[in-house]
């Protein structure tokens, strides 16, 4: 194994050792004390199994087979989620035939960062994460169950569910996802569009069209933000069959995946048998595997927020700079767009995961000692699902080479020796950069700020069309304390028009960029925030900002008395402006905004 890739293993363990214990403990202490159905009266239990049919009843009531309970964030809005409405009748009839049960045991809230990128409804994005966490232990609270299923797909849903799921760590649990709807039109253009239509020289109905034919039909979108790396999580932690996370909806693959997890599942709950808890799949060893593979691909930076909520959740700590160690080791394997112009249909193409998880383990960037829903080890994960002539579900080991090396390569001639997820430090804070989809030479830029409370300011100001000079751009009050930390991706094309007019151009934020963080040097993630006083809040129009992306460095150019001196004042709402902040529901989530932990820590209420 490489060193680095040890010792970042062995510090999460060393730190998480106690938290780590207390955790285990209570699982443990949960199956001894409460195990599913037994503790249950018979008015408990006869609620829990009323409108089952007679079949599920009597299996149900007898304790002698798994009941699994379905957690689903089925909606028709989401395409990704929209093929899971007939999911739970599929994972019921696998159940019966194998003498066993399933219930639906509740739903989740599903938003989509697409319909709300750049709208009121964005400021509840973040928090969502926490919400569905809530919904999933709410669904799993009756203890009927002896494994879960979660059927899920995007941005906040999967980490909440995981989150949720790992309250009940000792049974066991499945992921199973809908898959990538069908490539659409090209990445590439469709960037192209919206650039022109930033520049004024395309019309929204021409930008809609690309829009439409970019996102067309159910599925997951086909780009590489944090709905698809949560996919590449999934399987790194073993609660997601090898293979499984982008095979299209409606294909017969898909649904003999879907098929194979329930199996796994009711395999993994059997006290009598190799007993799989989800406790002992998501360990110190898969949390580091999952981190370098996200980092392998060019993944999300929403992770440096979820992940370390996640690994909270199972009792581990897991810092930024862990992020920012295996970054300058692991090597960058994959270009998907916004990394590259391919999307994850040519990812499974070129190989998949089976193919990553070889070349990552060949390069002893992987930790070997692991479980998953196969069995024990990393041997599983480098099969590639597949039907054979009798229909029946099969894995082959991937041993070619990439069948696309523009999109996929082997480890030994890699797109870049670092993956790209930076963490900045200086006297602005502590904070993220991706640099895997900007170039060398915009990864350093020192220049004169503009300074904005909000994005819809900067947007304002980008219209113009009056600015001439090199500058970087900080939108400050976005964190979770002030207003919920939004995805501020809508920026991209507006500062790419810049960058491609030959400028230097860079974002400074306490907000979030976009899983789909591109071309454009963004610093974002700063903490402490400035509603908390954060060095953000003392910045004044014109202070010389430096960000060196490659040297992890971000500083102001003003003397530290100065700077120290200046006032910190809040953006203030009143009137109508107060009034219009409460509508759309972010009135609600007052709660979560004031007990809202840093960036740092994840940005969680737990």
């Amino acid at each position: 194994m490489h060193p680095v890739i040890d010792q970042v293993t062995q510090d999460i363990r060393r730190r998480s050792a106690e938290s780590r214990r207390l955790y285990l403990l209570r699982m443990q202490r949960t199956r001894e004390l409460l195990p599913p159905r037994r503790t249950l009266s018979c008015g408990n239990l006869a609620h829990g199994f009323a409108a089952c049919g007679e079949p599920d009843k009597q299996r149900i009531r007898l304790l002698q087979s798994a009941n699994l309970g379905i957690v689903t964030a089925y909606n028709d809005m989401l395409s990704a989620h929209q093929p899971l409405e007939t999911y739970p009748a599929v994972i019921k009839q696998v159940a019966r035939a194998l003498g066993s049960s399933a219930q639906v045991a509740g739903g989740v809230p599903a938003m989509c960062d697409g319909v709300t990128q750049g709208q009121p409804g964005m400021e509840l994005s973040l928090f969502s994460r926490d919400v569905i966490a809530m919904a999933t232990a709410i669904s799993l609270s009756h203890n009927l169950f002896d494994g879960v299923l979660c059927l899920g797909v995007c941005d906040k849903i999967v980490p909440g569910m995981l989150i949720g799921a790992l309250q009940f760590g000792h049974l066991p649990a499945g992921f199973i996802p809908a898959g990538p709807m069908p490539s659409g039109i090209s990445n590439k253009e469709k960037a192209a569009v919206r650039q022109r239509h930033a520049q004024g020289l395309a019309s929204r109905e021409e930008l809609l069209e690309v829009e439409a034919a970019s996102y067309h039909s159910p599925g997951t979108c086909t780009f590489y933000g944090t709905a698809n790396s949560n996919q590449v999580l999934m399987e790194m932690f073993g609660v997601q069959l090898p293979g499984a996370s982008f095979v299209n909806p409606g294909t017969p693959l898909r649904e003999a995946l879907t098929a194979e997890t329930v199996r796994r599942v009711i395999a993994a709950a059997d006290p009598q048998g190799s007993a799989r808890p989800l406790a002992s799949l998501v360990t110190e060893n898969s949390l580091v595997n999952a981190l370098v593979a996200l980092l392998a691909t060019g993944g999300s930076t929403n992770h440096t927020l979820h992940l370390v909520a996640i690994a909270h959740a199972a009792g581990l700590v897991l810092t930024w700079q862990d992020f920012d160690r295996l970054s300058r080791v692991v090597p960058l394997l994959l270009r998907v767009y916004p990394n590259g112009e391919a999307d994850v249909n040519a990812f499974q193409q070129a190989g998949g995961m089976a193919f990553l998880v070889r070349e990552l383990r060949g390069a002893g960037l992987l930790n070997e000692q692991v479980i998953t829903l196969m069995g024990e080890g990393l041997d599983a994960m480098t099969r590639t699902p597949s039907l054979d002539g009798a229909g029946q579900l099969q894995w082959r080991a991937h041993t070619g080479a990439s069948t696309l090396p523009d999109v996929l390569r082997a480890a030994g001639s890699p797109f870049a020796a670092e993956s790209g997820i930076r963490v900045l430090h200086g006297n602005l804070g502590e904070g993220i950069i991706k640099t895997s989809a900007v170039k060398p030479e915009h990864r350093r830029v020192t220049a004169p700020c503009m300074v904005f409370n909000d994005q819809d300011e900067l947007v304002a100001r980008l219209r113009q069309g009056d600015i001439t000079q090199d500058f970087v751009a900080v939108v400050r009050f976005q964190g979770p304390r002030a207003n919920g930390m939004p995805e501020l991706h809508q920026l991209t094309p507006h500062l790419g028009v810049l960058q491609d007019q030959g400028l230097k151009v860079a974002l400074v934020t306490d907000g979030r960029m976009s899983g789909a963080s591109g071309k454009v040097p963004a610093a974002i993630h700063l903490s402490p925030e400035a509603l908390d006083g954060g060095p953000l809040a003392r910045l004044r129009d014109g202070d010389v900002i430096a960000l060196d992306a490659d040297a992890g460095t971000l500083e102001v150019l003003v003397a530290p008395e100065v700077l120290a001196a200046r006032l910190v004042e809040p953006p203030s709402r009143q009137g109508e402006q107060a009034l219009l902040h409460a509508t759309l529901g972010r009135n609600l989530f007052d709660s979560f905004r004031h007990g809202s932990s840093s960036a740092l820590a994840g940005a969680t209420v737990f």
